[in-house]
């Protein structure tokens, strides 16, 4: 699905990427594949962002959200790769439902989008 915008919400064992248009929402999981919780979390990083960042490759604006530190290190880790996900924002978030999140991420956009004058809005 080609969208404009994505939202992941992420911890340290998995993360939910939305991706969606004015009329179309496609979801999707990612799951970190260490089960091991005395594994450095470099090593678990290593595997699991990755794969977050390519489930939303494709996207022209990404917002992240997540509780805890796992969405600050996962802003990090992409800001350090040059095939950079491009993030527009960061919002804390506990565990809201998939609905909660696509309006959470359209409110965003919404603003975001009339802030910088986005040409792709009505």
């Amino acid at each position: 699905m080609s969208t404009f915008h994505a939202l992941v919400w992420i911890d340290h064992h998995e993360a939910q990427v939305l991706m969606f248009d004015k009329d179309h929402v496609e979801a999707s999981r990612v799951r970190s594949r260490s089960h091991h919780k005395h594994q450095g979390k470099d090593a678990v990083h290593a595997r699991f962002f990755p794969d977050v960042a390519a489930a939303v490759s494709g996207a022209h604006e990404v917002l992240l959200t997540g509780p805890g530190s796992a969405r600050e290190e996962f802003g990090k880790w992409l800001e350090g790769h040059p095939d950079k996900v491009p993030v527009v924002g960061s919002v804390a978030s506990d565990h809201p439902s998939e609905g909660q999140l696509v309006a959470l991420a359209r409110q965003y956009f919404l603003k975001y989008d009339r802030m910088a004058a986005d040409p792709s809005r009505p």
